[in-house]
């Protein structure tokens, strides 16, 4: 899988509220957004970089880490976000399976300000595969105190949205990365589609079915004269008979002389 040159990443951004790398340390990614160490550390859940085995897809190498690195635990744990003030809002969650080989083992949900299920049945293996990046961007609006959300609302206390990963029946919930952005859905970078990132891959280097398409297409194929068995054995057998008749023929000549 070849990634965009990172430049082709930078896009304009909405205004930043809150960003967190999970599991990780302070980074800033290509577009320019900052992201604050894990405030769960030490406290909640389990901090990994097992991810730092992979090279993660479709993202630049700089922004690798923010799939890498995640937080999950064994029960339902979540974040505290701060707003500010009325208007459009995007939450960006950043997931990568790092770890399961197969779809159907981590499956979980997410839910905003405790009432609002915003992903439901996420299965990162079965959206991209293993070590390919997926983001879920979750627009929403506030107004005069209340949060409007997949056609839902509801009220919000203390000026901050919970956000939830619900432990369900199957691995542990976990996140690798999220942001608030003030803006709508237009303002957010996207990362590129699969079909996108699959076509640029470099196609000219033949792979080794491509080298053996090639030689059942340009080279004639060589078919082997059939050599019929029973004819070799008829031939084995009458050998000796032809000799024995070939010897009796001048004896015969003799004696019809005599």
């Amino acid at each position: 899988m070849v990634v965009r040159p990172m430049s082709s990443f930078v896009e304009s951004v909405g205004q930043i509220i809150y960003a967190v790398n999970a599991g990780g340390d302070v980074h800033t990614d290509v577009n320019g957004i900052k992201y604050e160490s894990d405030p769960l550390a030490g406290r909640i859940g389990i901090a990994s970089d097992y991810g730092k085995r992979l090279l993660i897809g479709r993202v630049p190498p700089n922004d690798h880490i923010l799939y890498q690195t995640e937080r999950y635990h064994t029960n339902t744990f979540g974040y505290d976000i701060p707003i500010a003030g009325d208007g459009d809002y995007v939450l960006v969650l950043k997931f990568c399976e790092v770890y399961f080989e197969s779809p159907d083992q981590k499956v979980f949900d997410v839910v905003l300000n405790s009432e609002h299920t915003i992903v439901t049945d996420l299965d990162i293996f079965a959206k991209v595969d293993k070590g390919v990046a997926h983001d879920e961007y979750i627009p929403f609006q506030i107004n005069q105190g209340k949060l409007f959300v997949v056609g839902e609302e509801s009220d919000i206390a203390g000026g901050k949205l919970r956000l939830e990963f619900i432990k369900g029946y199957k691995d542990n919930p976990k996140i690798n990365a999220f942001y608030l952005m003030k803006g709508t859905i237009d303002d957010v970078p996207k990362l590129p589609s699969l079909v996108n990132t699959e076509s640029q891959v470099d196609d000219s280097s033949p792979t080794l079915d491509d080298e053996e398409e090639d030689e059942n297409t340009q080279r004639p194929r060589i078919v082997p004269k059939y050599v019929d068995p029973y004819e070799s054995e008829e031939s084995s057998i009458m050998l000796p008979v032809f000799i024995v008749v070939g010897a009796f023929i001048p004896v015969l000549f003799c004696l019809c002389k005599l």
